[in-house]
């Protein structure tokens, strides 16, 4: 299992990636996240839609209603201009510190 930190660092990394594969939902990003991770990282709504929250307030989402299957209306989010740029550099970051610790963790 992540840590809550790890899990909180990672997740506007995650959502904003899982976007650039298109628009999506909320469950369907939960599901996405548990499927990349083997399970071992199982997010809940109440952690998922305040981050998806932030990142509209933020302008790197946008979100619009759209029925699904069952007649039901869906949230769906979509990556805007901004997110990508955020994830560009988010990006960037996480390849330093990966670097970083592999360099470290191939030295006894």
């Amino acid at each position: 299992m992540f840590e809550k930190d790890l899990v909180a660092a990672t997740s506007r990394t995650f959502i904003l990636s899982i976007l650039t594969e298109g628009d999506s939902y909320g469950y369907e990003i939960i599901q996405h996240v548990a499927a990349l991770t083997h399970d071992e990282l199982i997010w809940t709504d109440g952690m998922l839609y305040p981050v998806l929250h932030r990142l509209e307030d933020s302008g790197c989402v946008r979100s619009y209603w759209q029925p699904s299957s069952t007649g039901r209306k869906r949230k769906y989010y979509a990556l805007t201009d901004t997110g990508r740029a955020e994830l560009e550099e988010r990006k960037r970051q996480w390849h330093l510190a990966n670097d970083a610790l592999s360099v470290l963790w191939r030295n006894p």
